[in-house]
């Protein structure tokens, strides 16, 4: 979880955040989630892997970033050549 200070730094770029269009297969509804990319270095490094890139958030990590959606979305993957891209089911 987000220290106040760390949740403070990030709030700057919460408008910036872009939701795409949601889009879905015979199974799940899906979409993506662009985070500015600026933000990614204000991130916490425990909410990163080894090689800087976003790990599967947890709802309430993704949700402390400033992610807004409707409940029952999950985040399921980040594309590691456009890490500031999340995606989600």
């Amino acid at each position: 979880m987000l220290t106040e200070s760390e949740r403070a730094r990030l709030e700057e770029f919460v408008p910036d955040i872009n939701y795409s269009a949601r889009y879905s297969d015979s199974k799940y509804e899906y979409r993506h989630v662009m985070l500015p990319k600026a933000m990614l270095d204000m991130i916490p490094n425990d909410y990163k892997d080894s090689n800087g890139v976003l790990k599967i958030l947890k709802e309430e990590e993704w949700r402390g970033l400033g992610i807004t959606q409707s409940l029952g979305w999950e985040h399921y993957e980040v594309h590691a050549p456009e890490p500031h891209i999340l995606l989600f089911k």
